[in-house]
């Protein structure tokens, strides 16, 4: 069906975490930031292993949050290189998406999530094959 991408999660540090990464083996490959209502909501930092590009998301929320361990965790990501299809051979297993498909960012894939039965978040992004 598709493709992994990468697993995320919400960091409170982003220097000392991208040195610890550093430090295991990844490399930082690009951040972006997401912006809402013209202020910097948070800044996802992408890591890459090898010639895994971007297969680690550290997401810091600039309303200086904290969280505990566990919570922190936001989701896996997998590439699906068609999104309404495999959405329609999803709700045949009745597995619905928490909302409509939608872009981030103008421009952006288009993505959606979904739970697994644990209630752990699944990020699908649309990806040509």
């Amino acid at each position: 069906m598709g493709i992994f991408l990468h697993t995320m999660y919400r960091i409170t540090d982003p220097e000392r975490s991208r040195a610890f990464y550093e430090a295991l083996g990844f490399t930082a490959s690009r951040s972006m930031d997401i912006v809402r209502g013209g202020e910097v909501e948070a800044t996802n930092y992408f890591f890459s292993m090898g010639d895994q590009r971007d297969v680690l998301e550290l997401t810091f929320n600039h309303d200086g949050r904290s969280y505990d361990t566990g919570t922190a965790y936001g989701h896996i990501a997998i590439g699906i290189p068609d999104l309404d299809g495999a959405l329609e051979r999803l709700a045949e297993q009745g597995i619905r998406p928490e909302k409509p498909p939608y872009q981030v960012r103008e421009g952006g894939s288009r993505l959606c999530f979904v739970r697994d039965p644990d209630d752990y978040r699944i990020e699908l992004i649309e990806r040509a094959a």
